[in-house]
């Protein structure tokens, strides 16, 4: 019998669907879909169906643990956190406190990543805080932001059904975000034309009007192409440009001589596609563009969100309803823990911490002096790490070992550390690396908010007590209370605090969100929040065009690495496969990590269907299965990143984006042999 039923956001990508969980005898035992969940509608996909599934596995980390010896033993937590903070103590006073360093958590709730940067700023003393949107959409917020004005999506799901144009590069919906790739194939029976670019023939490619398959890592040429013609064919939007953007003709100084031919040996499109796709942008009345990390983990990802910008304002499809760029969140609360500051360059809502009037409201309100420059980005904290200045790092739910490039970089950073902490629900491969594990919570676990992919605030609901005791904001404030520093750690009183803190988000509250969430911004207590923004106006003024011009990857083919590696996620599985892999009925759909070959380069290299390859980079090699398929183009390589045991960023490149620092995961050279 179902003792209660408990109303909550699911965990996995950033869409932000809702379900309830149902509790029997203090345990979780199954999914129901909320009918009124205003993004989900009553759908769930098959990962949310098996959300409560890893909750209650018997691998949770349910004590503290310390290394001693190289081995771990159980603690208390009295004795894990008075350990824990006089080793951070300890670093601080003899190295100072730039010599520390937080990773926040895109699993936690916005309260917990509040509080998480609140303790690196106001307890350790440091900017060095961030997390891992720097591996996946800090591109999306450097780009945008310089663009717009704002980094974050611009309009809302429920608009999708009733498109005229979808526009979808490096964009997977119907596998990586399946309830929005429900509401594309809504928009598609309803009439839409959509237009594909994607270097792997993707499940929605094959309902597109037209399907482009350019090469990984030409995105910023294609783009560019496809404004040339429009411009030169006299399909732009005259009006617009003239009345809300700046810098047209710096724009049309950078495009002039990316013409549909000029860039056909470089994306490997026909021109007469990239001319159909153009044209069919520009003129329809409704337009949008969809994209994900296949935009932005290049060394030009910042750029490919410009030329995305570029493109939407030349047409006039930004700043009004049924237009837009929909960024697409690969984790369930990556958008809400960069709005709440858990980045070294801004404190929450994207204020800025080297402007000295919101650095003095913050310390006002929390009494304290705050560091005036900025932090260490995620990827420099590895540099940092490896050189020595960092001597140690504080990590909530993120398996940096599994999910950063070039896996054995990474190794060597982690243990070139004097401290790592590492706050888990499970034992991660870079949990086992660490000096001290404190168990976290899983979101049935705990009160608080997501935010997903659309600007939602939505609640998230304690379904069971912490299965370790504690939840994750408890942890931290229990430590920064042992350092001196007393933190309120209820979390309504936090977004409460965050809300009088953050003008973007003053009409938030915990009362507010009962319902339907709310979209920021929310700049007013009884403001209904906004659904689309830049309406009339940007947010920066006028629209920002700015020229990019392409650049190839970092790393390009040669006669020894003659394969473009890329990588992406699938349908049944996320990210490092930590709570997928514990779900019995998804292992058994795909229990291994795979890589896919054009059928032509399989038979040249004389590979058959399912045998044992090698691939190998200058990083790594790996072992995998081969998968044969025309859904991807002859001389590229394409794998899954879910299999701890199988780790494809092994093989990744660990070169950066020079603006944003996220990395390379989508274009590297690579070789694949027969065993």
């Amino acid at each position: 019998m179902i003792t209660k039923r408990v109303l909550t956001t699911c965990p996995y990508c950033g869409v932000g669907c809702g379900f309830y969980l149902d509790v029997r005898d203090a345990r979780i035992v199954g999914v129901i879909p909320s009918k009124s969940n205003p993004v989900s509608k009553g759908y769930l996909c098959v990962k949310g169906w098996h959300a409560h599934e890893p909750i209650q596995h018997p691998d949770r980390l349910k004590k503290p643990l310390i290394k001693e010896n190289g081995k771990f033993k159980e603690a208390s937590w009295d004795a894990a956190l008075d350990y824990v903070a006089a080793r951070l103590k300890q670093i601080k006073n003899k190295y100072g406190p730039d010599a520390l360093a937080v990773c926040a958590s895109a699993r936690c709730t916005n309260e917990e990543n509040f509080l998480m940067m609140k303790f690196s700023r106001a307890v350790l003393g440091t900017n060095n805080v961030d997390h891992c949107a720097r591996t996946c959409h800090a591109a999306t917020v450097a780009g945008l932001n310089q663009s717009f004005g704002s980094g974050a999506s611009t309009n809302s799901y429920d608009e999708l059904p009733f498109m005229d144009c979808i526009l979808i590069i490096g964009s997977n919906p119907t596998e990586a975000h399946p309830i929005v790739g429900w509401r594309v194939r809504t928009a598609i029976d309803n009439g839409a034309k959509i237009i594909v670019c994607d270097p792997r023939k993707i499940l929605v490619a094959e309902s597109a009007y037209v399907y482009i398959q350019q090469y990984p890592g030409t995105d910023i040429a294609l783009l560019n192409a496809m404004i040339n013609f429009i411009v030169t064919q006299e399909l732009h939007d005259k009006e617009f440009i003239a009345k809300r953007t700046e810098g047209f003709s710096e724009l049309w100084d950078a495009v002039k001589d990316y013409t549909p031919e000029s860039v056909e040996d470089v994306t490997g499109v026909k021109a007469e596609l990239i001319k159909q796709a153009a044209k069919l942008y520009a003129t329809s009345k409704r337009a949008c563009i969809m994209y994900s990390l296949g935009m932005t983990e290049h060394t030009v990802g910042t750029d490919n969100i410009i030329a995305m910008a570029n493109l939407a304002m030349v047409c006039g499809h930004v700043g009004r309803e049924f237009s837009g760029l929909y960024p697409m969140r690969g984790q369930n609360n990556v958008q809400g823990a960069c709005d709440m500051g858990a980045l070294p360059n801004v404190y929450s809502g994207y204020q800025p911490v080297t402007d000295e009037a919101i650095r003095k409201k913050f310390a006002d309100a929390w009494r304290v002096n705050l560091p005036a420059v900025k932090g260490l980005t995620l990827t420099d904290m590895i540099y940092k790490a490896i050189e020595g200045p960092l001597k140690c790092f504080y990590i909530i739910g993120e398996d940096q070992v599994r999910t950063d490039p070039n896996t054995h970089w990474i190794e060597q950073a982690l243990d070139s550390l004097e401290f790592l902490v590492i706050q888990e629900i499970f034992l991660s491969e870079t949990a086992k690396k660490a000096d001290v594990i404190l168990p976290g919570a899983s979101f049935a676990e705990k009160d608080g908010t997501f935010t997903c992919a659309e600007r939602r605030f939505q609640r998230v609901r304690k379904a069971i007590e912490p299965i370790s005791g504690k939840t994750d904001g408890e942890i931290i404030c229990e430590i920064a209370q042992r350092l001196g520093y007393t933190m309120e750690s209820d979390p309504e009183k936090v977004c409460d605090e965050m809300a009088s803190l953050t003008p973007l988000y003053t009409g938030v509250s915990f009362e507010r969100l009962e319902d339907n969430g709310l979209q920021w911004p929310v700049p007013e207590k009884n403001h209904p929040g906004t659904p689309v923004v830049h309406l009339g106006k940007f947010i920066r003024g006028l629209g920002k065009f700015i020229p990019v011009r392409h650049k190839p990857p970092a790393e390009v083919t040669d006669k020894e690495y003659p394969f473009i590696l890329s990588t992406g996620r699938m349908l049944f599985h996320y990210n490092t496969g930590t709570m997928t892999t514990r779900v019995a009925n998804i292992l058994r759909e795909y229990p291994r990590n795979f890589v896919q070959i054009n059928p032509a380069d399989a038979q040249r290299l004389g590979i058959k269907k399912q045998e044992r390859v090698m691939v190998r980079t200058r990083r790594g090699e790996l072992k995998v299965a081969a998968q044969i398929t025309d859904k991807i183009k002859p001389g590229v390589l394409w794998m899954p990143f879910h299999f701890s045991d199988e780790p494809t960023n092994v093989l990744t490149n660990n070169a950066f984006d020079p603006v944003c620092r996220t990395g390379e995961y989508k274009a590297c050279a690579a070789k694949i042999e027969k065993i």
